[in-house]
């Protein structure tokens, strides 16, 4: 069984039914059981610290501008025992995706919801065309299923860089450490890189040398690399970040062997840059933890990760979701759900039915006294009054208050606990599930993930990425590091598939549909973006929409707290973080700041920390994409 808080258990043959023993069996009184988490203060406790002592602070940072919505930080610290005693996320900007979709042709969500992020549009109209498949029966030809895959993989090896590199690179660089922790660096300056031989750097200080942001040449490598594989997403997609060519049933590109062609020429720079980008996390993380293991406890979350696998099979894809749980875990990245470093399903309609969003704490109106519409999936099993397909977006602005509602973010939870939604999660749980198709290049092992990649000006070379042992802003890098020669060999894979498709006169892109004009149909759209979980739930009646819920890992990870106070992952991870910094002058909370990084907010947005001597946050900026 699965879940051990919603009250959904599973007979015989496996299918799911509610609990007759329980008389209001989704109601919210009750803790639910969770793996425990940081122990934090009650609100009222807090005021009484702040009034009696000088050495506690709050600042409160609103608004904080960015491209992909708005996000700031409330932060009460102990400034002598250097510790945050309370963090709260809080998404200052109503976006309403969810709200201009209503009353539309579902295929406008296409080129709607793709606006959701200016980095990773593509996935958004992805998504939005699985959803409607599902809703209006049609089932993309085997070549439209694998090149949708390779668009899905070019973009994380655009998205990926711009993470490691642009975003949280500079964390670890020679102009950041040197300032906040002086004998950090002159630590590194002698310290030998252990893979050296790999990524070309001699000691530890090389590599943050060339981390500096704007002219340290392994920032300015990674913007690159974006070009590269935006080069190839155009071949396809027609433009980035908001393609053309996504359509339900398929693309609408002309593909030839030409374009494949074209495609692999730049695949293969993903090469040895994988294994050069790889080996230099490994360092910079093993170096940290070598240096103060304190530094395990920078952005440390319980181990609960959900992810819902990319990158269809093109003979197992059926677009249904009476077959999702088949075709889902035959995925290049399987779903799944890990609980405190368990795993504990890969079936995509278990997944689903697990689903929930409270908005408690968040600037809109409860929905769940309005009757449930859907008290079932398509499949007859129970559906949650805080499923998405249950839900309705009613916004309602207001004052913030910490007690009550201070974010337009809501509040998703799998079986009623936090989860993160960060990109590792797609390899944590392909590992261990170990049903990734066979092939040449990756292999799961049940406790890692081997990749097999081929020589280029590097040798051929095996990587392996393993289970961490700990959750925390370092893994978070290391697994994102490790993303890079993973998708590049899942995209290789997928090039040799689409190749052999054409050979064999395959080469139908698209299947013709019709949007049904009666009745109702549920669709669902299970999919990811380069920084994790990605899910639409579409409703039409009579052939259009009436109710669209999108769910982003960063409206997963930048969650306020629930019902029953348990926060999201941004303030989990900022609860944990113990205060390292030693460097004299302004404090720059630089700790914190690569906490909240490791999630990887949006690239056109930054992470801003400003301090007054002494006070640990000053001002941080997050991104938060496709909070509602």
């Amino acid at each position: 069984m699965c879940f051990k808080n919603l009250p959904v258990e599973f007979d015989a043959d496996g299918k799911p039914f509610l609990r007759e023993d329980v008389g209001n069996p989704y109601a919210l009184d009750g803790a639910p059981a969770t793996n425990g988490g940081p122990t934090t203060l009650t609100r009222d406790k807090i005021e009484e610290l702040l009034e009696r002592n000088g050495h506690i602070e709050q600042k409160n940072f609103d608004p904080v501008t960015r491209v992909a919505g708005a996000l700031a930080f409330h932060t009460v610290v102990d400034t002598t025992a250097k510790k945050v005693m309370d963090a709260r996320s809080v998404a200052t900007l109503f976006r309403g995706y969810e709200v201009i979709m209503m009353g539309r042709d579902p295929r406008d969500a296409i080129f709607i919801t793709s606006r959701a992020c200016g980095v990773c549009g593509g996935v958004h109209s992805t998504t939005s065309a699985l959803a409607i498949e599902m809703a209006c029966g049609v089932k993309p030809p085997p070549l439209g299923t694998v090149m949708r895959n390779l668009l899905l993989a070019i973009e994380y090896l655009y998205d990926n860089p711009l993470h490691l590199f642009l975003l949280a690179g500079p964390d670890y660089s020679e102009a950041i450490v040197s300032k906040t922790n002086p004998e950090l660096f002159r630590r590194a300056e002698q310290t030998h890189a252990p893979h050296s031989n790999v990524h070309g750097y001699s000691t530890i200080a090389d590599i943050m040398r060339d981390l500096n942001p704007l002219e340290g040449s392994l920032y300015l490598e990674a913007l690159g690399m974006t070009r590269v594989a935006r080069e190839a997403y155009v071949l396809i997609g027609g433009k980035y970040p908001h393609p053309q060519t996504i359509v339900p049933g398929g693309i609408s590109a002309t593909v030839s062997l030409s374009t494949l062609n074209e495609i692999y020429i730049r695949i293969q720079k993903f090469f040895d840059y994988g294994k050069r980008v790889a080996a230099i996390y490994d360092d910079i993380c093993d170096f940290f933890y070598d240096a103060d293991p304190r530094y395990r406890d920078v952005g440390r979350t319980s181990a609960n990760l959900i992810d819902l696998g990319q990158w269809d099979d093109p003979d197992a894809y059926d677009a249904t979701y009476e077959n999702a749980g088949a075709w889902g875990e035959r995925r290049w990245a399987t779903p799944g759900v890990i609980i405190d470093g368990k795993q504990v399903t890969t079936n995509l309609q278990h997944i689903n039915l697990g689903l929930e969003e409270f908005v408690d704490h968040s600037f809109y109106e409860d929905w769940a006294g309005d009757g449930v519409r859907h008290k079932t999936d398509p499949l007859g099993a129970p559906l949650s009054p805080y499923h998405p397909w249950n839900k309705s977006t009613r916004p309602r602005p207001g004052a913030t208050n910490w007690r009550e509602k201070y974010t337009w973010a809501t509040s998703p939870r799998w079986d009623r606990q936090a989860m993160d939604a960060e990109a590792s999660a797609r390899l944590w749980n392909t590992a261990v599930a170990q049903k990734i198709p066979s092939n040449p290049y990756i292999e799961a092992t049940g406790h890692s993930l081997k990749m097999l990649v081929p020589a280029g000006r590097l040798p051929e070379m095996e990587l392996e990425w393993h289970v961490p042992d700990v959750w925390n802003a370092f893994e978070r890098n290391r697994g994102r590091a490790y993303c890079v020669s993973y998708t590049s060999m899942v995209a290789l894979n997928l090039w040799s598939k689409a190749s052999e498709l054409m050979k064999a006169g395959q080469s139908a892109v698209s299947t013709k549909f019709e949007v049904p004009k009666k009745g109702g149909q549920l669709g669902v759209g299970f999919w990811g973006a380069g920084r994790g979980y990605l899910s639409h739930h579409l409703e039409l009646d009579s052939g259009v929409v009436t109710n669209y819920q999108i769910i982003t890992p960063s409206t997963i990870n930048a969650s306020p707290r629930d019902a029953w106070d348990t926060p999201g992952k941004y303030e989990e991870a900022v609860l944990n973080t113990p205060i390292l910094e030693t460097g004299a002058g302004a404090y720059q909370g630089i700790d914190v700041l690569r906490a909240i990084r490791s999630f990887d907010p949006c690239m056109p947005c930054t992470t801003h920390i400003h301090s007054d001597a002494g006070v640990v946050t000053r001002e941080i900026n997050t991104c938060a994409c496709g909070v509602d």
